[in-house]
């Protein structure tokens, strides 16, 4: 019998299941493109079509600076992480209930469930950085150094998101209250990241009621500050770049990600009687 606790993450398990997490994965992404006109220009319209309403109402009639950039590629820039960030989570949560038939079934690490849901979206990241390159050239912008960097800014968003993804997906479960609030919860979420503004325009303090409080630092413990702005820094050479920011998103993210793969382990032996 197995034995169940909170440090229950068995690594050499999960390793041996690894063709089920490809398989998982790759099903989520046939499926995602299946029956479908347009097929994987859906990864690049979403960004774009945001990224031209962005451009009208916050670039130009709101005149929210860029960083010294062209608004519609700063703006694309910092949309395609987030916007994979948005749909691993979205796909993360509603995995366990999404693949109920297979959980009540068969044994097997319950973990790779909402794994798969982090990875599927990367498909259309990869479209997405494509369109980006193109933006690039368009508006002359070489890349620099720097550009080594990306893939560990967006390493650190997929670790987010299965870290968020962890905690909900087990919640999701129980209560089904969590996919009438997910929606919610990342369109709040987008507007306290610096999707359409730059970090730099939040203020370091301001006093309120009396009492002055440091924003900056309380903006900084949202970690897709760190990972919007990194990425950035790293693809087009501005922003704020590696900071404190930077380390405290890493240090939410890592806290974000025990807690959850311990809370997650905690629920997964009652997963097939509860979902």
């Amino acid at each position: 019998m197995r034995r169940w606790s909170w440090l229950s993450l068995d690594l050499r398990e999960l390793w041996s299941h690894r063709e089920l997490l490809y398989f998982l994965t790759w099903r989520e992404i046939r499926i995602r493109y299946a029956q479908t006109i347009l097929g994987a220009m859906w990864a690049v319209l979403q960004p774009l079509l945001n990224t031209i309403v962005f451009t009208i109402f916050f670039g130009q009639l709101a005149g929210i600076p860029s960083d010294g950039l062209p608004y519609p590629i700063w703006s694309y820039c910092g949309l395609l992480p987030w916007m994979y960030f948005a749909q691993s989570l979205h796909m993360a949560t509603n995995s366990l209930v999404a693949n109920q038939n297979l959980i009540t079934k068969v044994y097997f690490p319950r973990i790779l469930v909402p794994m798969s849901g982090v990875f599927v979206p990367l498909a259309d990241m990869a479209f997405g950085l494509l369109v980006l390159i193109g933006m690039m050239v368009r508006y002359s912008i070489a890349p620099g150094t720097a550009l080594i960097y990306a893939p560990l800014f967006l390493l650190l968003a997929l670790s987010l998101a299965l870290a968020v993804g962890l905690w909900l997906s087990a919640l999701n479960a129980m209560y089904r209250d969590v996919r009438h609030t997910l929606p919610f919860l990342v369109q709040f979420w987008m507007f306290v990241s610096p999707v359409v503004y730059p970090a730099s325009q939040v203020p370091l303090s301001k006093i309120v009621w009396g009492v002055e409080l440091p924003l900056r630092g309380l903006y900084g413990l949202n970690p897709m500050v760190g990972v919007i702005e990194g990425f950035r820094w790293a693809v087009l050479g501005t922003g704020l770049g590696p900071g404190i920011a930077l380390w405290t998103s890493v240090a939410t993210t890592l806290l974000l990600l025990i807690g959850g793969s311990l809370y997650f382990h905690r629920t997964e032996r009652t997963l097939a009687d509860t979902i």
